[in-house]
């Protein structure tokens, strides 16, 4: 216990040495701490009087940075702690004002200078030894506290509470769709959600700490009211006070120490009515102010001249108006000088083919927008009015997936797909959503964003109530149903899907249909250039000596209009190394990539029971194909009768429907040689149907004949 007691002592010498406390105090946190503290304390313990004197010079000063700090901001959130230096401002102040009532209310017979020697000061100054002067002077400093300051920046703090809350939602919207689109990265967009919370949280908070501000001018009135009756009634009867004496030296120190409050009172009202009115500018507010006030020569002139009209009227004094009047024409000359040089250097560097920074003309303004109507979206989801919710839904929405969508067909196909931006078009229905690739429409479809699209797997009527309608992607018979049908839907063995996902999903399709087209030669370029170090030696040595990067494009282009994966690029690139040792044609160079590329093709092929089901072409067939193959070199061609291949699109669609209609997905197996031409002929009815040569079939796949055509 001896040893328990002697270190808590010890702790607490170290805490009292100066160095120590020194130290402590100049931590924010606890030298804030203990300004409060020091604020709750005046409202107990009696002040003398030259420590109120110090105590109203440091509110003075306090008032005086906060306007300062209001108008030297860039914006608004940049004084996001307003409210609560708002409300530490009016508790000193209120504090203040009770230390001065003690003083007042106990020792205002002793003089004029029992409350110290500001207040003093103040009342002497401005009553000018007449204390019905000093009241009028107080009361109109409170009216316009009151009434003008305060109640107007809090009605501009409460509408613009109001619009910030309510223009959240579009604000969010156009965040997301930024990201999506790609303008912007997930850092960027946290912050500027970060941003908008912060807004709306400080508008929010203005709006109430405006009420501390009409509160503290209400109790200053009250305040000053007591006193002044409370010392006259004291001064007489206790004091034995004349009435006259009493007035004059109790209104004196009263209303001096009314003023003493109020100015600050006003003051930070002032710098509260700035910040607020300046919530749309960016920018200081001298910035602001003059730059806007002062820049229109037209009218600084009209209003110069109007000042030196009053100048001449009869009984008006001449030279303030006239002054006034010379000041403001020579104002509005040198505004004028400044823009005509600003509009000569513009048209200057116009001539020679530049616009200045400065002065953000017309010509780069026009440029601009022409270089924006010509860009290209590669990818665009225009939705009607009706389906914008789901942008911005809580839990599932539709931006998120469109980002795991990218992840999942880089991971999955080993390309990266463009930016998708989403776009309102007012001009479609409000249920309608259009996929747009390279400004064409690709696909559209109708949601009912606020239900569930059902759909039974085996193709049967669904018994629910609700709307029948057809899956957008594939075609299925579908229905549209409420949200509380969901377990009921779930129970029955149906598949269930929000809109959101069923937009994802469309959009997947449509986007695995057009990658060839959406792989750019830029892309290209990109997918060598992160390739890892040391595969960049393979790349040196084959382009371009041996492919150009267009060829390369070309190669994978035709891989993934088959939906074959470009993910592992080194091993494309060392077949096309190898086939350009004998070869420079695309498609004999994009079939040897498929052979090297045949145990990753049957994984992809291969069903859930492990084997890869297959559907052969009969002797005849290939032999018809084999014969129907014209040209020479890289100018080979297939050259078939219509009506033989008719023939051969009919006996493939039978095969493959009743292979369907047993729950089965084969593919159609060829010899190496027809391979593409048989593919270029499917892919115009059954494009989904793969077609593969049996130089790309694993020797350890494991296969399933299921029939021959």
């Amino acid at each position: 216990m001896a040893e328990q007691g002697t270190g808590q002592t010890g702790t607490l010498a170290n805490l009292l040495q100066p160095k120590t406390l020194l130290d402590t105090l100049r931590r924010s946190d606890i030298a804030l701490g203990l300004g409060v503290v020091a604020i709750l304390v005046i409202l107990i313990i009696p002040l003398p009087p030259w420590l109120l004197d110090i105590a109203l010079a440091l509110s003075f000063t306090f008032a005086v940075l906060v306007l300062m700090t209001s108008l030297f901001i860039e914006k608004a959130l940049d004084f996001s702690a307003f409210p609560t230096v708002l409300l530490i401002a009016t508790l000193l102040r209120l504090s203040l004002n009770l230390a001065s009532t003690r003083l007042i209310l106990s020792n205002g017979n002793e003089g004029t200078d029992a409350a110290g020697e500001v207040i003093q000061a103040f009342g002497g100054f401005i009553m000018q030894g007449n204390f019905v002067i000093g009241i009028i002077v107080f009361a109109i400093l409170v009216i316009v506290n009151f009434i003008v300051i305060t109640k107007g920046a809090g009605r501009i703090a409460e509408v613009t509470a109001r619009f910030s809350l309510d223009s959240m939602p579009g604000k969010q919207m156009a965040i997301d769709a930024d990201l999506s689109s790609g303008l912007i990265d997930e850092q960027e967009a946290k912050r500027r959600r970060q941003e908008l919370e912060d807004e709306s949280n400080f508008f929010g908070a203005m709006d109430g700490a405006a009420k501390f501000v009409r509160g503290d001018a209400i109790a200053g009135l009250l305040i000053t009211f007591i006193n002044v009756i409370g010392g006259m009634i004291i001064g007489m009867a206790q004091q034995n006070m004349a009435f006259t004496e009493a007035a004059q030296t109790y209104t004196l120190l009263t209303v001096g120490d009314g003023l003493v409050t109020q100015i600050p009172a006003l003051v930070v009202s002032t710098g509260a009515g700035l910040l607020i009115s300046k919530s749309t500018e960016k920018g200081s507010a001298d910035k602001a102010l003059f730059g806007q006030l002062g820049g229109h020569p037209r009218a600084l002139g009209v209003a110069a001249f109007l000042t030196a009209l009053l100048a001449l009227l009869p009984g008006l004094p001449f030279i303030p108006f006239m002054l006034l009047s010379a000041g403001a024409g020579t104002l509005a000359f040198f505004s004028y000088k400044r823009q005509q040089e600003t509009t000569e250097a513009a048209g200057t560097a116009g001539e020679q083919g530049q616009v200045p920074a400065e002065s953000g003309g017309q010509e780069g303004q026009g440029e601009e927008s022409i270089a924006d109507a010509l860009a290209i979206d590669q990818v665009r989801l225009e939705m009607g009015y009706g389906l914008l919710t789901m942008v911005n839904r809580e839990g599932a929405r539709l931006t998120e997936q469109i980002r795991a969508l990218r992840k999942q067909l880089a991971q999955e196909m080993g390309f990266v797909l463009p930016s998708v931006r989403i776009q309102d078009n007012l001009q479609l229905p409000a249920n309608t959503y259009v996929i747009r690739i390279k400004e064409i429409e690709a696909a559209r479809g109708d949601m009912q964003p606020n239900q569930l699209l059902v759909m039974d797997p085996g193709g049967k009527e669904i018994p629910l109530e609700g709307q029948k309608t057809t899956e957008p992607t594939f075609g299925l018979p579908a229905m549209w149903v409420e949200e509380s049908q969901r377990e009921e839907a779930l129970f029955r063995g149906y598949t269930v899907v929000d809109p959101p996902t069923v937009i994802t999903t469309h959009l997947t399709e449509v986007v695995k249909d057009n990658m060839a087209e959406l792989l750019s030669y830029a892309e290209t370029q990109k997918l060598l250039d992160e390739l890892d170090r040391d595969q960049q030696k393979l790349v040196n040595d084959l382009i371009p000596s041996s492919i150009s990067v267009g060829g390369l494009q070309r190669v994978l282009q035709n891989l993934l209009s088959e939906r074959v994966s470009i993910r592992d690029l080194p091993s494309i690139l060392e077949a096309v190394a190898e086939a350009t040792g004998y070869t420079r044609n695309i498609n004999m160079i994009t079939e040897h990539v498929r052979s090297r590329l045949g145990r990753q093709i049957c994984n992809d092929h291969t069903s859930e029971q492990g084997y890869i089901p297959i559907i052969t072409l009969s002797p005849q067939w290939e032999q018809a194909f084999a014969e129907s193959i014209v040209g020479d070199g890289e100018d080979k061609q297939l050259s078939m009768a219509p009506s033989k291949l008719q023939d051969f699109i009919n006996q493939l669609k039978q095969t493959f429907e009743r292979q369907a209609m047993m729950g089965e997905l084969p593919v159609l197996l060829t010899s190496p040689g027809i391979r593409s031409y048989v593919r270029s002929i499917v892919e115009r009815f059954r494009p989904q149907t793969a077609v593969l040569s049996q130089n790309e079939i694993h020797p350890r796949a494991r296969i399933k004949t299921l029939g021959q055509i």
